[in-house]
């Protein structure tokens, strides 16, 4: 991939794509092509062919996907399902008709069964039920991992897949309820202590366990495994490091400075109760290790949620 290789980047805007492009150009990468769904619908298969054959583009970042929380999920389970099949099926199938030279897919670690045996490696792909809750979203993941890895085995063509664990970080979405875990509970703490409420209600049980991934690290992944890596196999991308809900409450609540009780409302869905991925593969690959502690980038992502929110109320 050299500095006035076309890139393209699907899904820019998002909080994946965002952090990509901003790698990119600390690269020196200044010839990216860059479309919004304003722009160009990845959902249209004809749009999407008739931008590849005119555009001429050499790797393609695939980070576009409709995403969101359980409550998100679980309530939009056919639109989740229909949209990220669209959209990547469209865009990995248009790249190999234009002899894109790369492509990498991004999916998610919800792919995998919701019991199995932990930390899961890639080869449990497939060996139980999902999680009812974000079936139709790790069902169109499953898919898109599953057409890479076929073309670049029958092929020859190096479109990959990386499967990161849970993320966040700068462009991420603080809606209350169909964000995920972490900015949804950076958001309600902050609200919390601004209102100088007494108690603040959790969802869940407070007892499942996630593993959390700042997405710049994610970038930086991605970018190595564009130049690094062209196995038909995906990768697992997460930290290695697990924490309880109730546990990162309490870290989120000491970072905003609320004081006050925490319950937790077990009416409401905890999803997967663990799911830590085994990321050994990658991290052997790329010599890469997590090693910023995660308390300092939750302070630091609390940061950047105060700056969105005060733009926001000027």
């Amino acid at each position: 991939m050299n500095l006035d290789s076309k890139i393209y980047v699907a899904g820019h805007n998002g909080m994946v794509g965002s952090s990509i492009v901003r790698e990119l150009k600390a690269k020196g990468h200044n010839n990216l092509i860059l479309k919004s769904s304003s722009e160009l619908d990845l959902c249209r298969q004809k749009d999407t062919e008739e931008f590849f054959k005119d555009s001429k583009i050499d790797y393609v970042f695939l980070a576009a996907a409709r995403v969101g929380g359980i409550l998100a999920n679980k309530e939009n389970l056919p639109e989740f399902l229909y949209e990220n099949t669209m959209i990547q099926s469209n865009v990995i199938w248009s790249a190999f008709n234009s002899k894109v030279k790369k492509l990498l897919f991004l999916g998610s670690s919800c792919i995998y069964p919701k019991y199995t045996e932990l930390p899961i490696k890639e080869d449990q792909l497939l060996s139980g039920k999902l999680e009812t809750s974000n079936e139709g979203y790790a069902l169109a993941k499953i898919c898109g991992l599953k057409l890479c890895e076929y073309l670049n085995k029958k092929y020859g063509v190096p479109y990959i897949s990386l499967m990161p664990c849970n993320l966040f970080g700068p462009g991420d979405n603080f809606d209350p309820l169909h964000s995920h875990v972490m900015p949804a509970l950076i958001r309600k703490f902050h609200e919390a202590k601004m209102s100088n409420l007494s108690e603040i209600n959790i969802w869940g049980s407070g007892k499942p366990k996630r593993e959390f991934l700042e997405v710049n690290e994610l970038a930086k992944i991605c970018y190595q495994a564009m130049i690094k890596y062209n196995e038909a196999n995906f990768l697992n991308v997460g930290s290695g490091e697990e924490i309880s809900i109730a546990d990162l409450a309490n870290m989120i609540s000491d970072v905003v400075g609320f004081s006050g009780k925490i319950l937790y409302d077990t009416s409401k869905p905890d999803g997967t109760l663990r799911k830590v991925i085994d990321s050994s593969k990658l991290r052997k690959m790329l010599n890469w290790e997590s090693k910023n502690p995660l308390k300092a980038q939750v302070a630091d992502f609390y940061g950047y949620f105060k700056s969105v929110d005060s733009k926001k109320a000027a």
